[in-house]
């Protein structure tokens, strides 16, 4: 057998050697250019404050640029399929939901991305609280006694949503379908038209981040009858969850995370997952969450993935339960 001359197999592992050490060098010099975060809403909802949050926060621990490109459509699901294919080396962000990570690849036929091969999860951020608010006008002040009106009328009751398909809907959707009621679904575009309507006593309901039900409350146009976590929320202590006031199982817990397009490599992600996780315990971060009555959730990014794969079972089955299509 004849041998390699000695050069050329010191060469070889000298090149080999070079490769790792310009790998970890890569890896421990990130970020050393700007990071791009793509909110796939319009400013001012959720998922865009807590992306810019984040940004501030990253910012200011690395000293390079965040910067955050709203990217909005069809429910969040143009900007994450736009997130899909940009690169997996850490300098491409997006913000996920529970609406466009869980939901969507059960509400349309057609996504442009696949959550769970598409992305790579790097944290959680937070959960978004839901209360049900019904109207003053509605005899009932407890989850009991709306479901007890809810079963003696089929069909007399009504909620509003942010749009078909959208987290309040599928609350109100699984809610209907443990507690066996018909309650008539009224969709509107957004958030705000819907709770207006059900102050005004168009419609009978609403389930809806807490933040904005207990505002209306406080101004004695809604009753906050529940939360739909797992358990009370610290912005309204003495309000009974769903599960707890009878309908056992109930469980709506809307979350926002950071993802990244698929391929990211490994260091860097748990370097991304640590950043995250600081910014989450940041005096200033934790003020702005407690006054928004958003609740830091945290993790490492294999938690992160188990919650996506998860909710996207359990959401699939409300969605075939309801009957509920989308249109992409």
């Amino acid at each position: 057998m004849k041998r390699k001359p000695l050069l050329s197999v010191v060469a070889a592992a000298l090149g080999v050697l070079m490769l790792g050490l310009d790998g970890a060098a890569i890896a421990q010099a990130y970020p050393s250019k700007p990071i791009r975060l793509i909110v796939p809403f319009a400013p001012g909802g959720p998922n865009d404050i807590l992306g810019r949050l984040i940004a501030q926060k990253l910012n200011e621990l690395w000293g390079q640029p965040v910067i955050v490109e709203n990217r909005g459509g069809a429910g969040g699901t143009v900007g994450l399929g736009a997130a899909a294919k940009l690169p997996g080396d850490g300098y491409h962000l997006a913000m996920g939901g529970s609406s466009t990570m869980a939901v969507a690849p059960s509400l349309y036929r057609k996504l442009a991305y696949d959550p769970l091969k598409d992305f790579t999860p790097i944290g959680l951020l937070a959960h978004v609280p839901y209360g049900l608010g019904v109207n003053p006008v509605v005899p009932a002040k407890t989850v009991k006694e709306l479901i007890a009106i809810a079963r003696k009328k089929p069909g007399y009751l009504s909620y509003a949503s942010s749009g078909v398909g959208s987290m309040s809907a599928l609350a109100a959707e699984l809610l209907k379908s443990v507690s066996n009621t018909q309650i008539v679904h009224v969709p509107y575009r957004g958030t705000a038209p819907a709770l207006t309507d059900v102050v005004s006593g168009q419609v009978d309901m609403m389930l809806a981040d807490l933040a904005l039900i207990q505002r209306h409350a406080e101004a004695g146009k809604l009753r906050v009858i529940a939360v739909t976590g797992s358990k009370r929320a610290p912005a309204a202590p003495k309000v009974p969850t769903i599960s707890e006031s009878g309908l056992k199982g109930y469980v709506i817990e809307p979350w926002f995370g950071v993802v990244a397009p698929a391929g990211v490599p490994e260091d860097i992600v748990e370097k991304l997952n640590r950043a995250i996780a600081d910014s989450l315990r940041a005096a200033d971060v934790q003020q702005r969450l407690n006054a928004l009555g958003y609740e830091p959730i945290g993790g490492n990014a294999d938690d992160f993935a188990r919650t996506i794969k998860a909710d996207i079972a359990k959401y699939a089955a409300v969605v075939k339960k309801a009957g509920i299509s989308g249109s992409l």
